[in-house]
């Protein structure tokens, strides 16, 4: 049997690079989570328990209640100004931290949302999540041609990648836009979904240590709460610019 060809791998294109050379993305393939009716009432209380300790935790990373004049905000807009991008775009981490200014904390939505959502609050980085099993091939982050096709999360129009636009994109087209701000219909995690890879992105390299504990800990919490098999993690870098996220049968 041809194995070979059920290998798909993350890695970061060359003019990514050069626009980011110090990016550390913290990488999980997870398989076998549990869907929502099939975890306990206790684990999910759990889930909702460190999601709402989260949004206190977060309150750290707000010192001005201008929100572009906090440091992490602040740091994603200047590095969302290295690409064209779509008006008004801006970084996960930015959304998240904006509720808790504004005393709206980031709700409870499913187990695995919630887990990833509370991790992104405590730690201030963004992550994002997608159906493992939707991809066309090798996952890229990179720098798009132009014209790349996606269909955003809840729209029935496509709308295509602009030429330079830094985002996340497979061999069938862009999986999320302008870096981390919009996922896609194709590759987004359900409450069906049971194979996910999920990137955290760090812009900081002064907080790669706190990067490996973020990771170390969302593997921990998904791994107890939700029965998820950790199948492959790492943390790419310039210096190591792909890894294995899934080969033969580990999903």
């Amino acid at each position: 049997m041809d194995t070979e060809k059920k290998e798909k791998k993350f890695m970061l294109d060359e003019h990514f690079i050069r626009l980011f050379p110090d990016i550390a993305i913290g990488v999980l393939a997870v398989g076998g989570i549990r869907k929502g009716e099939e975890i306990s009432e206790e684990e999910k209380e759990k889930i909702r328990l460190f999601l709402a300790n989260a949004n206190e935790e977060a309150k750290k990373f707000l010192t001005s209640q201008v929100i572009s004049e906090n440091k992490i905000p602040a740091l994603w807009r200047a590095a969302y100004k290295k690409f064209p991008g779509k008006k008004g775009a801006r970084c996960s981490i930015e959304a998240l931290l904006k509720r808790v200014l504004h005393g709206n904390p980031v709700p409870s939505i499913a187990p695995t949302v919630d887990i990833t959502n509370g991790i992104s609050l405590k730690y201030g980085f963004p992550i994002g999540a997608e159906n493992m099993d939707a991809f066309c091939g090798d996952l890229h982050l990179g720098v798009m041609q132009g014209g790349e096709p996606f269909l955003p999360l809840g729209e029935e129009t496509e709308d295509a990648a602009l030429t330079g636009e830094v985002a996340y994109y497979d061999g069938c087209g862009v999986v999320c836009r302008c870096f981390n701000w919009r996922d896609g219909k194709r590759t987004a995690v359900t409450k069906d979904t049971v194979n996910e890879f999920i990137a955290m992105e760090c812009i900081e390299p002064e907080r790669t240590g706190e990067l490996k504990e973020a990771m170390e800990e969302l593997a921990l919490l998904l791994e107890r709460h939700t029965g998820a098999r950790i199948c492959a993690s790492g943390i790419v870098t310039a210096g190591n610019r792909e890894m294995v996220i899934s080969a033969h049968d580990d999903l």
